[in-house]
């Protein structure tokens, strides 16, 4: 059995989820949870399964890994959610479904060439909204350019979007600005995207901003787990 504490926070969160979907007029089942699951155990990680969650996030590749394989015999999405080095292509391009930091045009070729899974990646290329030179992500105008380059490797299959706002960023402000760019990509690219869904934006102290905007995945780590315990 699942312990009360997660229990009691993924019912806290759903509520969240729910009322602001209702909010924003939209089907609760519209929006995905990603549990960020780094730094906890894999017992942690199945009584989550348990309590209906199937998507996880992991930024730390070889604790990812561990896990993953430690944890195969259930049937879970991993999304990869950390900064991408070029060496660590390899392993990511085959243990993940999901690789939601693509920034680069390198690294997008490395994980094409690297992936041996008969299923295409799904991936999301990271936008950097506000220029932080502390995250990952494309500013808006060369995300377009590195979707282009995406389209034409057949081992990735783009999905969407992802962002990590600022602090100092109006989250409303910010999160529809994503938003727009993900609808306006779509637009012109829609003949050669037949899966361009999620958008992957809002973590815990901005859930509903996110879901206002248009996010159809959120990620939460500790409102969810707790805090580290290590």
């Amino acid at each position: 059995m699942p312990m009360p504490d997660l229990s009691s926070r993924h019912a806290l969160l759903s509520e969240r989820i729910q009322a602001a979907c209702k909010a924003a007029q939209r089907e609760p089942n519209s929006v995905e949870l990603l549990a960020v699951s780094k730094t906890k155990p894999p017992g942690l990680i199945t009584e989550a399964v348990a309590l209906g969650m199937t998507q996880f996030g992991e930024n730390y590749l070889q604790e990812a890994v561990e896990k993953i394989q430690h944890l195969e015999q259930l049937s879970l999405a991993w999304h990869f959610i950390g900064r991408i080095q070029s060496n660590k292509c390899k392993t990511i391009a085959n243990a993940f479904s999901w690789v939601q930091t693509l920034d680069r045009s390198k690294v997008a070729q490395r994980l094409n060439q690297f992936r041996t899974v008969a299923e295409p990646l799904n991936v999301l290329i990271q936008v950097n909204l506000d220029d932080d030179p502390n995250k990952g992500g494309v500013d808006k105008q060369n995300a377009e350019h590195l979707l282009e380059q995406v389209l034409a490797l057949p081992n990735l299959a783009p999905r969407g979007l992802m962002t990590i706002l600022a602090k100092s960023t109006d989250s409303r402000v910010g999160y529809q600005s994503v938003a727009q760019l993900h609808d306006d990509l779509y637009k012109k690219y829609a003949s050669d995207l037949p899966q361009w869904d999620t958008l992957s934006m809002g973590m815990s102290a901005d859930i509903e901003a996110a879901i206002n905007a248009g996010a159809t995945m959120i990620r939460v780590g500790t409102d969810l787990f707790g805090a580290r315990t290590i």
